[in-house]
């Protein structure tokens, strides 16, 4: 795969060496913590596959209706300690939208969305499915967005150093995504590394809740756009 088909690098003026965010990656445990986090994960995943469930066949009739495909889009992603996993999503794409292009970053206003992918996209209710890999305890609520296997190839050569952030399950939102609005870019990635490691050292219930309560304020924000 050609490097700059996949993601250009733009250095920021202020680096943070890979190196030295290495000594940020040791992380202590904290039982309590893990405890809490777990707790969490397990409330708003029930929470969403309880309470809103009636309006998920409301969502699959409108995708299917919108576009041919299936209703939900499976993907391979690098989780915990590396390992691959495969995530859930509401389909939001044309079906075979990487069948000529192969793995490329999607944008706000990719051509290969559909109509109701967008609205998907906009309210966010896409990574909805992904409560399954929080049940299946491959994700977390709050932690490092997952990367594709692809991807974290091309982003390791670019910047060594960066499959360290995968010493946490990786979350639904994270530090990078509320404090970059959310959907990072390809150029991003050097930030998101930075990002991504100071949430691995400092993380803690209260700084899980902080999170959880920008990521609300900004989907509500989201939602009245």
């Amino acid at each position: 795969m050609d490097n700059a088909a996949v993601v250009e690098i733009v250095r920021p003026r202020r680096d943070i060496s890979v190196d030295a965010l290495e000594s940020l990656a040791g992380m202590c445990e904290r039982p309590f913590f893990a405890a809490f986090k777990e707790l969490v994960d397990l409330m708003f995943a029930s929470f969403v596959m309880v309470f809103l469930l009636p309006i998920f066949p409301v969502i699959c009739l409108l995708i299917k209706l919108d576009s041919l495909g299936p209703v939900f889009y499976s993907q391979e992603r690098v989780g915990k300690n590396s390992k691959v996993f495969t995530m859930y999503k509401f389909r939001t794409m044309l079906a075979d939208a990487e069948r000529e292009t192969g793995p490329v970053w999607s944008s706000e206003d990719d051509p290969r969305l559909t109509r109701v992918g967008k609205w998907l996209r906009k309210v966010y209710i896409d990574e909805l499915p992904q409560c399954i890999n929080i049940l299946r305890g491959e994700m977390s609520l709050v932690g490092p967005r997952p990367e594709r296997p692809e991807f974290m190839r091309e982003f390791e050569k670019l910047v060594p150093g960066f499959s360290r952030r995968n010493g946490v399950k990786p979350g639904i939102t994270g530090l990078a995504q509320v404090s970059r609005f959310y959907r990072m870019l390809p150029t991003d990635i050097r930030s998101k590394l930075t990002y991504d490691m100071f949430y691995i050292r400092k993380q803690s219930c209260v700084f899980d809740i902080k999170i959880i309560l920008k990521t609300v304020r900004f989907w509500i924000h989201s939602c009245l756009r």
